[in-house]
């Protein structure tokens, strides 16, 4: 049997095993192990990557303890806009929202704007008025609500700040890799923003290329970061390019990326990535990033603070 694999990741920035209680710590461990197995059930049982991100993000989406989907943050108008990508590696097929709201699951609409139009991404009214078309679950405002979240935005929303997320510095983001039985990679990221957010602002996870990117000669990556930085140096392909053009191995690539580039710009956050050979990468440049991994070769595990 041909490898298998799939990696998570649900957020990275200043996450602390001090400021983290006993009991969050379980729902957040809980959650990614979750993601993990309806991933890797569906790989075992000869899906594809592609489903298998999608079912993966979705389960993260589904979580109030993540910035994307139902933990979304509030924007200073004191709604949620959300952003979602997925990409496949077969043949560099993508799909993009950004600046929609009450979506339940923005990946699975990122899908159908990859497999039931003609275009790459889809923003704001228009991106909703497709996802009724494709019959897409809508909830109400009530169902996307957090009292932590909204306490936060209360604190800040009367000034010109933004707040990464519901730790003191993370970058709230959800996203998976995926490899399976038929050789095939695919990546999807989703997110809610940054809190107290102003003018419509979209980040990298919806960006083809810089917060998400699929190539079967390479690699599957999504990012989480400051996503102005992971833009300005479209990390996601960037790993890629270094792959193909420079030969570089994934661990190569991703560390130069990570740990060189970004944080001489001084770009914070990390990634996931996984090659054809089922080789994975989970790197950071931060104190810690929500991750976990499972591969056919019995490796397994789940995260959440720095080596």
């Amino acid at each position: 049997m041909k490898p298998i694999a799939i990696a998570i990741h649900g957020g990275a920035g200043t996450i602390l095993k001090s400021t983290m209680t006993p009991e969050k710590e379980v729902h957040y461990l809980n959650a990614l192990d979750t993601a993990i197995s309806v991933a890797y059930e569906i790989l075992l049982e000869g899906g594809t990557s592609l489903e298998a991100v999608e079912a993966a993000v979705m389960e993260l989406e589904d979580s109030p303890f993540f910035n994307a989907g139902k933990g979304s943050v509030f924007t200073n108008l004191g709604k949620h806009e959300m952003d979602a990508s997925i990409m496949e590696g077969r043949n560099q097929k993508a799909g993009s929202v950004a600046g929609i709201r009450n979506v339940r699951n923005p990946v699975q609409l990122a899908r159908a704007v990859m497999e039931e139009s003609e275009y790459v991404m889809l923003c704001a009214d228009g991106a909703e008025e497709f996802a009724r078309r494709m019959h897409i679950g809508f909830e109400e405002d009530a169902y996307f609500f957090d009292q932590h979240r909204y306490d936060q935005w209360i604190e800040i929303r009367d000034s010109e700040k933004t707040m990464l997320d519901h730790a003191a510095k993370k970058f709230g983001t959800v996203g998976a890799v995926a490899l399976d039985c038929h050789g095939d990679l695919a990546a999807a990221t989703s997110t809610g923003g940054m809190t107290n957010k102003r003018f419509g602002r979209i980040g990298d996870s919806p960006v083809i290329g810089a917060g998400t990117y699929a190539n079967n000669k390479t690699c599957a990556v999504s990012c989480t970061g400051h996503g102005e930085y992971f833009m300005r140096a479209v990390v996601a392909y960037d790993i890629s390019c270094l792959m193909e053009y420079k030969g570089l191995t994934l661990k190569q690539a991703c560390d130069f990326v990570v740990f060189d580039k970004l944080k001489k710009s001084g770009g914070e956050g990390g990634l996931i990535a996984l090659d054809a050979a089922g080789n994975i990468e989970l790197v950071f440049n931060s104190e810690g990033m929500y991750r976990g991994w499972k591969t056919s070769d019995d490796d397994y595990g789940i995260k959440i603070y720095g080596e």
